[in-house]
């Protein structure tokens, strides 16, 4: 039986942080999900073909491995994908305890609904604190991003 992972996020847009995330998580698991969910209370700033093409970028650029499977889920329950796909871990990048606060009611509710466990992996200190509604304000601002993201996405913002 194949361990199956999945790690959600909005990824608008991915960061250095997302990427840590996912570097780390990738040999844990015969194979990762990176999935970009569309998140009804954020006002997204990518559409997420575009998020999903940066990351598929990304992770090519950084050379992570090649158990990682990049795809989108906007209709249903996150839980609905990790059963479709044989997941049964949701990995969730964590940069302090608002967010433990956050995910700790969905990650029972998962749990319930599916048995889908959620294991939280602490983000890198060197990118705690970033967030992708930072890097879009810093963007929108004319401010340098490159330190936040990857050079897929630094380019990319540049030219919009």
């Amino acid at each position: 039986m194949s361990r199956i992972a999945v790690v959600p996020g909005s990824f608008d847009p991915v960061t250095l942080g997302h990427l840590d995330v996912i570097e780390r998580a990738a040999p844990l698991y015969d194979e990762l999900h990176v999935v970009v969910v569309h998140n009804p209370d954020k006002a997204a700033l990518l559409p997420i073909a575009q998020r999903v093409a940066l990351l598929e970028e990304s992770i090519a650029a950084a050379g992570l491995p090649t158990n990682i499977v990049v795809s989108s889920w906007s209709v249903g329950l996150l839980v609905d994908y990790c059963t479709d796909v044989g997941a049964s871990v949701l990995i969730k990048g964590i940069r302090s305890q608002i967010d433990v606060a956050y995910e700790t009611p969905m990650a029972i509710v998962n749990r319930d609904l599916a048995s889908v466990e959620t294991v939280f992996m602490l983000t890198s200190p060197a990118h705690a604190h970033v967030s992708s509604s930072l890097v879009r304000q810093v963007a929108a601002l004319g401010g340098d991003v490159t330190p936040y993201v990857p050079n897929a996405v630094a380019t990319f913002l540049r030219s919009t």
